[in-house]
């Protein structure tokens, strides 16, 4: 059986596992259980089937039950929302499985009118905290919670260009230096830890880089967008004053170049960073960092700057000690993201090497039986994920879309921001 035939047989039974809601409900669930939630939940199971049932490998049914599933209770709005959960989860969802004009139409307007209220009240805070001159939560802008997963979401729906405007030009602010303590800060820089918190390990905040939860979010939004050929004023400088922050950060070792997660005060300060590289995951590490530089790049036309990053992204992908780092098969952390980024990034590329990464990224998933696999992600003694962020549906999705060799065709990945 050739790669593409394992992929596929890995991916059926996956998705032959969690064909009905019913079944995998009783499961003891890692997360608990989230139906609104895209990462973790039955949302994030419902891009698996429709993606499937798009392209004829999988019935429509199993979306739709899964897709009822997630909507069953009344959407979660306000400010508990974001694009992995509640009802801007659910708007990602049902826009995916719209494969004809006027499908879920109706439930579409209800969801949006909740969707553009509530990012419009976040801006609106955004603005007044910038206006006061305080540090952003993380969860104001990355790509999880905060404005950045919200761009991604209006990119997907592609109706709402007006409110996508505004959160370009909110993230064009918040790449615009502050002063803070008499020191030169970048406008994202957080008060908080990484984890959200305030904590004493982190008296003076930090600046974060990655693209779950740093600055990388609104790079990719910002590229994306420019892409196509959606910009606000001082769009493009905002693109490059966050490369080259990234480019000052820019760590060259025996294993490439690779980024620190974060930079603290002291490190800002020093100019120095603590040793790396760590794991090159989508959620902090090279593979998220190349494939957002990339994307730029192309936003850009910029080939010096897309040769760079794909080159950082071939030698992570070719480094057995970055590789050894990754442990699971997930698409935020793990060898499923690796392998799509990979795919994705391959698909751009001006510099070739790419796609010969993808066999060894794959063959811990790949090399697995089947069950097995589908065992250890949905049911293990310590509870399973049947999410798409940490869970057996993305990792069945990456496979798919391996198999397929083509753009998906429900645009699944723009909650990642990576297409």
């Amino acid at each position: 059986m050739n790669l593409r035939d394992s992929a596929l047989a890995t991916a059926d039974t996956i998705a032959e596992r969690l064909a009905s809601p019913q079944d995998i409900r009783e499961l003891h669930h890692r997360q608990g259980w989230w139906p609104q939630s895209l990462a973790h939940g039955a949302a994030g199971v419902a891009l698996l089937h429709i993606e499937r049932a798009r392209t004829d490998q999988g019935p429509w049914q199993r979306a739709h039950d899964w897709l009822a599933c997630a909507a069953a209770e009344p959407a979660v709005g306000g400010p508990d929302s974001h694009l992995y959960y509640g009802a801007p989860a659910l708007a990602f969802a049902l826009h995916a499985a719209a494969d004809r004009p006027g499908r879920y139409a109706r439930a579409l307007d209800t969801l949006d009118r909740y969707v553009t209220k509530a990012i419009r009240d976040r801006l609106a805070g955004a603005h007044a905290r910038m206006d006061r001159g305080e540090m952003p939560a993380l969860a104001e802008f990355d790509a999880i919670r905060g404005l950045s997963g919200m761009g991604g979401l209006l990119l997907h729906r592609d109706v709402h260009t007006d409110v996508l405007r505004e959160v370009l030009t909110y993230l064009v602010r918040l790449t615009e230096p502050v002063k803070h303590d008499g020191e030169v800060l970048p406008g994202w820089w957080s008060h908080l830890a990484p984890s959200g918190t305030i904590s004493p390990e982190y008296p003076e905040g930090h600046a974060n880089n990655g693209v779950a939860h740093g600055i990388g979010g609104p790079l990719a939004v910002l590229s994306l967008a420019a892409r196509r050929g959606i910009t606000v004023d001082g769009h493009l400088d905002a693109i490059t004053g966050i490369l080259t922050w990234l480019d000052h950060w820019q760590q060259d070792g025996p294993a490439g170049p690779w980024w620190p997660y974060w930079i603290t005060r002291e490190q800002l300060r020093s100019g120095t960073t603590g040793p790396g590289p760590s794991r090159p995951s989508w959620c902090y590490g090279t593979a998220g960092f190349a494939r957002v530089q990339q994307l730029a790049a192309l936003a850009l036309k910029d080939p010096a700057r897309q040769h760079a990053a794909e080159f950082a992204l071939l030698r992570a992908m070719t480094d057995s000690g970055q590789l050894d780092a990754t442990v699971d098969m997930s698409l935020c952390h793990g060898f499923a993201g690796l392998a799509h980024i990979t795919r994705l990034a391959a698909d751009d590329a001006l510099t070739p090497g790419l796609t010969a990464c993808l066999p060894r990224l794959l063959a811990p998933i790949t090399d697995t039986a089947p069950g097995t696999l589908a065992d250890s992600l949905i049911s293990p003694p310590s509870g399973g994920d049947i999410g798409l962020l940490e869970g057996a549906a993305g990792t069945a999705l990456a496979l798919h879309s391996f198999h397929t060799g083509t753009p998906s065709a429900s645009g699944w990945e723009t909650c990642f921001l990576t297409n």
